[in-house]
């Protein structure tokens, strides 16, 4: 499984930084899935859900609260004013 490098931001420091193979969440313009190799791209987002599948297979939510996603050839940047992981 190809992945990429995540980092999650808020302004209270980061909340994440590792490799994932998908994630998901709502842009401005609708619906994102962004896996390893995705055409780079910078976007904002709104609140909603977000998913992140790992290396591994697992998988976890998240709510956000909105903010700025980050695409390059071989990393994401999520930056959030609001980051809560369900449990």
């Amino acid at each position: 499984m190809n992945t990429f490098s995540l980092i999650i931001s808020s302004p209270d420091g980061d909340i994440f930084k590792g490799d994932a193979a998908f994630l998901s969440l709502r842009g401005t313009e609708g619906d994102l899935a962004i896996m390893a190799g995705h055409t780079p791209f910078l976007t904002s987002v709104v609140p909603g859900k977000c998913k992140i599948i790992f290396p591994d297979d697992s998988e976890r939510l998240a709510q956000l609260e909105g903010g700025l996603l980050t695409v390059s050839k071989e990393s994401v940047t999520l930056l959030s004013s609001g980051f809560k992981w369900e449990d």
